[in-house]
């Protein structure tokens, strides 16, 4: 499960306000209530974010951290209304976009009913592509906007011609069988059967990455295209997999454990066009604008 934007936005007010009290007076909330959603953001993260003493409260170092994330979110937020209120009605043309699952069922989806609304002449054409068919299909001109992915230990350089726009970060989950310990770490894993990911995805990267860390004395097994299947086997008992945060966005986890484990790294996700004198065109600069947008409404997890 990624970390939940409000509970963030509270642990803000306190950390602004200097104390519960104080912060439930700012967001017009009880005690009780800022309380109740500083807990539920601990026991989610299995982490401490507030020293609780007599004099009251202090911020722990990693509630610092997630305050200063919460601070980059509202001004994210901000800029990105801005942005969207600049689209306009006017702004008109096609725009085909080649983009991967997770990122097109909760970012492009979405951003298609903001846009049909705020930007009427915009006629806008999605195909669902793995990152490698996406930057093919930017080059050959067929799509006009790419949505890539890559582990965070795999950069890949932009072609010249081209231009990126990150547009977010999110960390990678462990899913274990509810039958299973919860791990704390990657070396409480070292027993476990990872279920493999289609090889040219970034979740294969970062699996690669993270099983040399955590030395299991046991084979991969399985190997799987869709998150889906992945997230059923796991219930179904067949091991455990690393999955990106989006993906559990929505997921039916029954009988799944998620586990955010420190060390596991992020999902870079970006989406690319073409950079010359005629590109990108205004339509194409909306529907980014419009991507950026909708990215700062997740709620995503920041503890890689």
């Amino acid at each position: 499960m990624a970390l939940d934007a409000r509970r963030l936005g509270v642990l803000l007010a306190v950390h602004r306000a200097g104390g519960v009290v104080a912060a439930a007076d700012l967001l017009h909330l009880t005690p009780s209530a800022i309380s109740q959603q500083i807990a539920k953001l601990e026991a989610e993260e299995g982490v401490e974010v507030l020293h609780r003493g007599p004099r009251g409260v202090t911020l722990t170092a990693v509630g610092l951290m997630l305050a200063e994330a919460a601070e980059r979110i509202e001004s994210e937020l901000v800029e990105a209304r801005k942005q969207i209120a600049t689209i306009g009605p006017d702004v008109s043309g096609r725009v085909t976009i080649g983009a991967f699952q997770t990122v097109t069922r909760s970012v492009v989806a979405p951003m298609l009913v903001e846009l049909a609304e705020s930007a009427p002449g915009l006629e806008i054409d999605v195909h669902e592509v793995e990152t490698d068919d996406a930057n093919r299909g930017l080059r050959s001109g067929e799509y006009d906007i790419a949505i890539v992915e890559h582990d965070s230990s795999a950069e890949r350089p932009v072609p010249r011609g081209f231009r990126e726009v990150p547009l977010l970060d999110e960390p990678w989950r462990i899913a274990v069988p509810t039958s299973m310990a919860t791990p704390t770490s990657l070396q409480d894993l070292t027993d476990a059967v990872w279920i493999g990911s289609e090889k040219t995805t970034a979740a294969a990267r970062a699996l690669s990455r993270v099983v040399d860390l955590a030395k299991p004395t046991r084979s991969t097994l399985h190997s799987t295209y869709s998150y889906e299947v992945a997230i059923a086997l796991v219930a179904a008992g067949q091991g455990v997999a690393l999955l990106p945060a989006l993906a559990l966005e929505h997921a039916d986890v029954a009988g799944v454990d998620v586990v955010p484990i420190a060390g596991l790294g992020m999902r870079h996700i970006a989406a690319r066009h073409r950079a010359n004198r005629h590109e990108p065109t205004p339509a194409v600069t909306a529907v980014i604008d419009a991507l950026l947008a909708q990215v700062v409404t997740l709620d995503l997890g920041y503890i890689g």
